[in-house]
């Protein structure tokens, strides 16, 4: 199962540096790296994005991630957390996510 994470354009190039990171502000405040499902990115988008131009929307397989928690947040759905670092090599793919008429538009994530 994929699941997404919103990155700005200076966090995704820190990241293709690195090779890891502890994530965005947000991430590092909490102590894990949020992510979301197909489901639920747009909200996301729009609830912590909205006009934000720049973004980058990473994909990772879920399977693949350890230690990752599903834990209940907006409205007691479950959101994926990552408590550890984020690297290169967890990334399936990054496409950009542009703002258009002020709504950030998605790629086929289903």
């Amino acid at each position: 199962m994929l699941i997404y994470k919103i990155f700005r354009a200076h966090e995704w190039a820190s990241l293709q540096a690195a090779g890891e990171t502890t994530g965005a502000p947000i991430d590092v405040a909490d102590g894990y790296i949020h992510f979301s499902t197909a489901e639920t990115v747009a909200e996301t988008a729009a609830k912590y994005f909205a006009g934000v131009e720049g973004l980058i929307l990473l994909a990772i397989e879920a399977d693949d991630l350890d230690p990752l928690k599903w834990e209940p947040a907006r409205e007691d759905v479950l959101f994926p957390h990552l408590y550890r670092n984020l690297k290169m090599t967890d990334v399936i793919w990054a496409k950009p996510l542009p703002l258009v008429a002020g709504h950030h538009q998605f790629p086929d994530l289903l």
